[in-house]
């Protein structure tokens, strides 16, 4: 009985990654194939699957809250199922009708714990930031062995998870990953296969987390409610973040300073301005070198000098901030008479890009990027007077959400801030072209290691790279950067790509939001591209 029982579970928890992946492959949906083995994994993993489709994949409320309902209970009746089958001989099962109350109760509960955790992965689709998604990401984990028992047992929000629930919670996550990436990285139908054996996989795991929840070797702490405690300090992982990736090292060392701190050397031929990123400020330091300029997000005083700006200045809208480039360009190359070399940190690389791409350039030959938010925009929200549009719900969740971050003293961004929705709603390009040559141009990219988890894997550039060890718009070897900028500033070939990078490329995709279809939104119907979550490549020709 026992073993057919088994056969039983590890069959149902086959059957749906198998479908979900058969489905994608068919519909050529390479982007998301690394998420097909989640649809049967132990909670809550299973729900931050289902709501990063809906929070993506969704046109009205109407149509949020009906899939909401039916996602709902779907996996209430599916986790009574599961348990069923999952539960040890020597231990009492109680009546079906209690499991699926319990299990029905609880999918709604997981569901509303999880929301906030599988937002925050579609906010991270649209910005590209590695950060992000760990907001996202950390949480989860923190819950996971805490949530896991609570289909199974009475009093389930008090006391700890046993150590053999969190190392089988531990072991899911792994699972997971490496199966995600699998998936990934096997060429066509043979994603199907390894996704049924990754949902065989998840019925050992629902078998052994049953029984670790029912049978824990000694109660610990029973008195504490820890599930609740749990559950805020992981609202606290998104305040927690940006202060510890602040504190790494390297990170307060920013690509301007390298050009700004000093002269630059004879070889260098042109004239530069250095376009800062995000949350940046300037109090109109002259730079040590007089063909050197910061670019301003305020643009020129009267007699042509940058303005000095603070942070808020930097949310202005990408074409605002190109405009402003376009005449500080002018003015310094009619000043100096040089051709204009650009270098842009993440945001100032995205204003630098779209200049190249927006109009006439011969000033410019010469761009450098350093972190740019590679294929930021994968996922869609619309303005906030729109009450239809993919993404409806995801946005005033996203409004709600960072309102309440900023009044804990969290980051102070804004979903509409003109910066964010740049990227939102000229998402066709930065997803397609941001990474592709200009003609006449000479480019190249320093892309920190953490920006392989940003991103789908596969291809994502067409123009050199310069890999290396850091965090987002932070560098930990300064002397080899600005060695390797000078270099490629004097008119030297530079690119370096490690061999790690495609590896921990296919170890994030099992984590991120599904992207939203290019083809699939009207709003972006005036700038249509190939898709790479379709392609698998970047600098396809547009439409």
């Amino acid at each position: 009985m026992r073993q057919r029982r088994r056969a039983g579970l590890l069959l149902l928890t086959a059957v749906s990654p198998t479908i979900e992946a058969t489905f994608l492959v068919a519909m050529g949906f390479v982007a998301a194939t690394g998420l097909s083995p989640q649809t049967s994994a132990v909670w809550p993993y299973d729900t931050y699957h289902d709501l990063r489709w809906l929070y993506v994949y969704h046109e009205s409320w109407p149509k949020f809250l009906l899939w909401f309902g039916a996602v709902v209970v779907a996996r209430g009746i599916y986790h009574t199922a599961l348990i069923m089958l999952a539960w040890p001989d020597e231990v009492p099962r109680p009546p079906v009708r209690w499991l699926l109350r319990r299990s029905l109760g609880l999918a709604l509960l997981v569901a509303v714990i999880v929301a906030p955790w599988a937002l925050i992965s579609v906010a991270a689709s649209v910005v590209a930031l590695s950060w992000v998604l760990l907001a996202s990401l950390l949480p989860m984990f923190l819950l996971a062995p805490f949530l896991q028992r609570a289909a199974v047992v009475g009093p389930w929000w008090r006391g700890l998870p046993s150590p053999s629930l969190v190392g089988w919670s531990l072991l899911n996550f792994v699972v997971l990953t490496v199966a995600g990436a699998i998936c990934w990285s096997v060429p066509g139908w043979w994603t199907v296969p390894v996704a049924t054996a990754a949902g065989v996989a998840n019925g050992l795991l629902w078998d052994r987390t049953v029984r670790a929840a029912l049978c824990p070797s000694r109660g610990r702490l029973a008195w504490l409610p820890a599930t609740p405690i749990a559950a805020v300090l992981a609202l606290a992982v998104p305040l927690l973040i940006p202060p510890l990736v602040q504190a790494v090292p390297g990170e307060n060392l920013r690509a301007e300073a390298v050009v700004l701190d000093h002269p630059l050397p004879p070889e260098v031929a042109q004239a530069v301005i250095v376009l800062a990123g995000y949350g940046s400020r300037y109090g109109g330091e002259a730079p040590a070198d007089d063909r050197v300029e910061r670019f301003s997000y305020r643009g020129l005083a009267p007699d042509g000098t940058p303005l000095p700006y603070e942070p808020r200045d930097t949310t202005n809208s990408v074409a605002h901030s190109v405009r402003l480039l376009d005449e500080q360009v002018q003015r310094l190359h009619g000043r100096t008479g040089r051709p204009i070399a650009l270098i842009g940190e993440s945001e100032g690389a995205m204003v630098a890009r779209t200049y190249l791409r927006d109009g006439a350039h011969p000033a410019v030959d010469s761009l450098a990027m350093f972190s740019p938010l590679i294929n930021a925009g994968r996922a869609y929200y619309p303005p906030p007077h729109h009450d239809r549009g993919w993404g409806v719900v995801t946005g005033w969740q996203l409004r709600i959400m960072f309102g309440l971050l900023h009044r804990g003293g969290g980051p102070g961004s804004s979903p509409d801030e003109p910066f964010i929705r740049s990227l939102v709603d000229d998402a066709p390009f930065y997803r397609n072209q941001l990474m592709c040559p200009v003609p006449g141009v000479r480019m190249v990219a320093f892309i920190p290691t953490t920006t392989a988890a940003e991103a789908p894997p596969g291809d994502y550039t067409d123009i050199p790279v310069f890999q290396m060890p850091g965090v987002h718009g932070g560098l930990l070897n300064r002397a080899l950067v600005e060695d390797r900028l000078v270099a490629f500033l004097s008119g030297e070939p530079i690119r370096q790509e490690r061999d790690e990078y495609p590896l921990l490329q296919r170890l994030g995709s099992a984590w991120q939001a599904p992207p939203l279809a290019i083809e699939a939104n009207p709003a972006w119907a005036a700038f249509r591209q190939p898709d790479p979550a379709f392609t698998g490549q970047v600098c396809r020709p547009a439409r």
